[in-house]
C-alpha cells in the first residue's frame, strides 16, 4: 500500500502531465529553444526536467502541432521550436477547454 505521500505525488503527477502539454504550447507561440523554453517554464513556476520536455516536443512535432529547426547561434546548433499553424489552432481550442474544465472545478472545491 503506498504511503499518503507516495500517493499524492503519484496524483499530483498524473494533474501535472495534461497541464504541461498546453503550457508548453502556449510557451511556443513565440519561438525558443529546448533550454530557454525549459527557463521560461520554470520562471512561470512550472519546473520541467530535460527528460520529460523533449519527448514531448518530438510527439508534438509528430503530431504536426509544431514545426522545428536547426540553427547555429553563438557558434552552437540549437534546435528552434514555434507552433505550427495547425498547433495554433489546436492550443485555441485546449486552452477553451481549459477554461471550461477550470470554471467548473472552481466552483466545485
Amino acid at each position: 500500500m503506498m504511503s499518503e505521500t507516495d500517493l499524492f505525488e503519484s496524483l499530483k503527477l498524473e494533474l501535472r502531465r495534461g497541464s504541461l502539454i498546453l503550457a508548453v504550447m502556449a510557451r511556443l507561440k513565440t519561438e525558443q529553444y529546448g533550454y530557454s523554453l525549459r527557463v521560461a517554464l520554470a520562471e512561470d513556476g512550472l519546473e520541467m526536467e530535460e527528460s520529460t520536455l523533449y519527448p514531448l516536443l518530438r510527439r508534438l512535432e509528430s503530431q504536426g502541432l509544431l514545426d522545428s529547426e536547426w540553427r547555429e547561434e553563438d557558434r552552437r546548433k540549437k534546435r528552434f521550436y514555434r507552433l505550427s499553424a495547425q498547433g495554433q489552432t489546436m492550443l485555441e481550442r485546449l486552452a477553451a477547454e481549459w477554461r471550461r474544465i477550470s470554471a467548473s472545478l472552481d466552483r466545485m472545491l
